[in-house]
């Protein structure tokens, strides 16, 4: 079962960070809805936090087809898409939903070596796509999925 967050808060929470000067500003999320698609549960629920706690409604799956259940009934405006998924991967995830969800922004991400050779395939039926390589720090990928979405900056409160 996907796990939602937007309003409600988590009942644990990542561990306490320190904030160089320069991390000091994030981007605030505005209610728009991320979806976070990992078969790890320490990242979907890591990430959840993060984004819930930044202002965005947060959706969550281990899989791609339980991901696909999800959108049937909350359509995201982007969505966090590990690669190395079982069954469904996730560039065939990102496919789907770029078919059924044109509006919705794609942030892939992987720590295998054989992503390569899945974005390859892709590539060669046209179906392009940046993948960002794990580890990925969180607050790169606030930033990153802010900006393309095009959320403001404020100040982060520590």
């Amino acid at each position: 079962m996907p796990y939602f967050s937007g309003s409600e808060q988590l009942s644990a929470g990542p561990p306490t960070v320190q904030y160089s000067e320069e991390m000091r500003l994030r981007r605030v999320g505005g209610g728009r809805r991320i979806l976070i698609v990992d078969d790890e549960p320490a990242i979907t629920e890591t990430l959840g936090t993060i984004f819930s706690q930044s202002g965005y409604a947060v959706c969550t799956a281990v899989s791609a087809e339980e991901a696909i259940d999800a959108i049937a009934a909350w359509e995201p405006d982007l969505a966090i898409l590990d690669v190395m998924l079982p069954c469904m991967n996730g560039i065939e995830l990102a496919i789907v939903l770029r078919q059924n969800h044109a509006r919705c922004r794609l942030v892939l991400f992987s720590g295998h070596a054989a992503t390569q050779t899945l974005a390859e395939e892709a590539a060669k039926n046209g179906n392009i796509f940046e993948i960002l390589s794990k580890p990925v720090h969180p607050l790169f990928m606030l930033d990153f999925v802010s900006s393309l979405l095009g959320d403001p900056k404020t100040p982060i409160e520590t």
